[in-house]
């Protein structure tokens, strides 16, 4: 009897297997609005309840690596301004640091900023001077923790203790843990975090810049919890919301400085995956749209701030500081990875192709401090009150300030480690598109290696090739453009028999093998935006990209050390001579109007001329662009530069003279257009 019950069993466990073998001779390809966050046993660190659980789950540093023209970016990165400034800044000078507790002396936001896209950068290239480079600084960050479980240089303003410059380092703090599994970073935040909740609320988060940023602090605090399920951090979680200014407000905001917007707004949203309230998650949707409705009429993603957004001061000539860039962008990873939503992807690839490249030279070796859509000099000179603060705001200078000259270099790292995230459902999904190769743990904790093979956003295709140790089943998710033009999937030279939605999911679960491959085709279209508010000026966008004028750069060196902004200081001992400064003047007319046919399709005005990819892989230059649009044009009599110095406000509609002749123009993509007129007048 017991040797039939067990050949009945062993049929019967074959029987099953057979089953689910057929049941993945067929591919499960489904269109998704979101991931399934209820799916348990994620082979990452999914939030803990009471936290709502993430959309989708950030790698380790180091997981994504980049190939092609985001590998030239970061290396460019690396021997660039953010790889030397250890070398240059006084901020960062190691003698009487109080960050390294060797003085009094200290950069309060400066080191940790810096440390923040510097370590990334170093984890991710797997560079071994960089790492210990970092590694020297945390070292000194450990020993400063103080017995009450404060740490870093004690800082206080009218009595109260400023925490913003130790809520950057936390962030540095937790991508080594993520690199190194080093546990005193987790003794650490305890330590500190516990320190925070014994502080009065009347001496916490007091200050601007801490109380409009305690959003980030929030971030820190659900990362730790989530490893040690210590439930005081959630009272301190909180205790943080309620201090923190309030960006949930209706129809204005706490300040409208541009980084603390491109910043802080998504702190509703972080709340909310405590709260649970879904007003906290519209409150950061509504803040989004709510600076764009009147200062961020303008192509590129972001909105005139300049220093901080006025009434009176919205034409396409204001700018952001390139903080402001580099936090948008991080605020839509994150946003990504806590909603699921594709906007937030497709809003941080906006930023990241079109308005940010444009803010540094292309050797990254000097920058910025504000880069405009419309931005047709770029001086030394001081054009307040035509921007909203006084200095040498345009010039490219490795001393363009102390926040943007530090802060810059989290853009890329942080872009490239969003490339790729893991899903709830054991899965893996390619969200933001980019040339990379991502090891993650899939199914049930196999590690399989995605390489992410494309030019994107310069070419309509993205190919994968899947590589697990063996047969594994796992779903892979793919993020559908809403710009696409009817998009495709094949699998292994198949073509997938789904229709793909726009700003939705393809979600393909199938038993993978090593050398898979999925292709992703998302055609690109030329299409309009229209800037109602803006005298009805308009942008023109290919796919992900939108194109200005192409201008004649002329650069002229400048002296930096004579042109560097006030705040900005150089190490005694550096060599200013190899950190080059420059002007950039327009050596061609800029004041020019798109003559379209409005009775034709919108891109029949246009001629699209691809390129053969750059040889030195870096796109973003009137040189290399891979793509170039055609089209006409007439000069806009009386558009000058104005008695600020600056791009002249676009005409009113009302009021325009054009010059009888009509002109071939051309235009390349925003992002390599350092002088660039991005939001054109019509000629009617």
């Amino acid at each position: 009897m017991q040797t039939i019950c067990r050949k009945l069993c062993v049929a019967l466990a074959l029987l099953f297997v057979s089953s689910v073998a057929i049941a993945f001779e067929k591919e499960k390809i489904t269109v998704v609005d979101r991931p399934d966050t209820q799916m348990s046993g994620s082979n990452y660190r999914q939030n803990r309840a009471p936290l709502l659980p993430m959309s989708f789950i950030k790698l380790p540093v180091g997981s994504v690596k980049p190939e092609g023209w985001l590998l030239r970016t970061l290396n460019l990165q690396k021997d660039g301004l953010n790889g030397h400034l250890g070398e240059i800044s006084a901020w960062l000078e190691k003698d009487n640091n109080a960050w390294l507790g060797t003085g009094s002396d200290y950069g309060w936001e400066e080191v940790p900023y810096w440390l923040k896209g510097y370590g990334n950068m170093g984890y991710i290239l797997g560079d071994k001077g960089i790492i210990d480079e970092t590694k020297s600084w945390l070292e000194a960050v450990f020993k400063s923790q103080r017995e009450d479980g404060y740490f870093g240089p004690y800082i206080e303003k009218r009595g109260k203790p400023d925490l913003w410059g130790n809520m950057i380092m936390l962030w540095c703090l937790q991508s080594y843990y993520e690199y190194s599994g080093d546990k005193r970073v987790i003794d650490l935040m305890t330590k500190y975090f516990r320190w925070q909740l014994n502080l009065p609320d009347d001496k916490f988060l007091e200050d601007y810049w801490e109380n409009s940023r305690g959003g980030d602090n929030l971030v820190s605090v659900y990362w730790l919890y989530n490893i040690t399920g210590d439930a005081s951090l959630m009272t301190l979680a909180r205790k943080i919301h309620r201090n923190t200014a309030n960006w949930g407000q209706r129809s204005t905001l706490p300040n409208w400085h541009n980084v603390n917007v491109a910043q802080c707004f998504r702190e509703p949203a972080t709340y909310y995956m405590l709260s649970k309230d879904s007003a906290d998650l519209w409150a950061t949707y509504n803040a989004h749209h709510l600076i764009r409705n009147t200062f961020g009429q303008v192509p590129g993603g972001m909105f005139g701030a300049d220093e901080n957004a006025r009434m009176g001061y919205i034409d396409p000539r204001q700018g952001t500081e390139t903080c402001g860039f580099v936090e948008q962008m991080a605020s839509d990873e994150l946003l990504l990875a806590m909603t699921g939503d594709p906007f937030w992807a497709e809003h941080c690839e906006n930023v990241a192709f079109n308005s940010y490249p444009a803010a540094l030279m292309p050797d990254l070796r000097s920058l910025r401090y504000i880069t405009s859509p419309n931005h047709s000099v770029s001086d030394s000179k001081n054009h307040h009150p035509g921007i909203d603060n006084s200095g040498p705001f345009l010039a490219m200078n490795p001393f363009s300030s102390r926040c943007c000259q530090h802060n810059h270099g989290q853009g890329w790292p942080y872009f490239i480690e969003h490339l790729v995230m893991a899903t709830p459902d054991k899965g893996i999904a390619a969200l933001i598109y980019g040339a990379c190769r991502a090891k993650a743990k899939v199914a049930d904790g196999k590690e399989v290696e995605i390489i992410e093979d494309t030019q994107y956003p310069f070419e309509e295709a993205i190919r994968f090739t899947i590589n697990p140790p063996g047969k594994t089943v796992f779903p892979l998710y793919l993020r559908i453009p809403t710009w696409s033009v009817k998009p495709t999937v094949s699998i292994n030279g198949k073509a997938v028999a789904v229709e793909l939605q726009n700003g939705k999911y393809l979600r393909i679960e199938r038993e993978w093998k090593k050398g898979d491959k999925v292709e992703l085709k998302i055609p690109m279209k030329l299409h309009e935006t229209h800037w109602a508010v803006n005298q009805d000026s308009r942008s023109v966008n290919y796919g992900p990209l939108t194109f200005s004028l192409k201008i004649k750069e002329e650069y002229k060196t400048v002296a930096s050390d004579k042109t560097a902004i006030g705040d900005s200081k150089w190490q005694k001992n550096a060599d200013t001579g190899k950190w080059q400064s420059y002007e950039i003047y327009p050596g061609s007319d800029w004041n020019y109007a798109l003559v379209l046919d409005d009775s034709l399709p919108f891109e029949q005005n246009f001629v699209i001329e691809k390129r053969k990819f750059p040889s030195d892989n870096f796109p973003f230059t009137v040189e290399n662009a891979p793509l170039i649009l055609k089209t006409k044009g007439k000069k806009l009599i009386g558009w000058e530069i104005d008695k600020y110095g600056l791009t002249g406000e676009l005409p009113m509609k009302e009021n325009r003279k054009f010059a009888t002749s009509t002109d071939e123009i051309t235009l390349i993509p925003m992002g390599a257009a350092r002088l660039r007129i991005s939001a054109f007048p019509v000629y009617e």
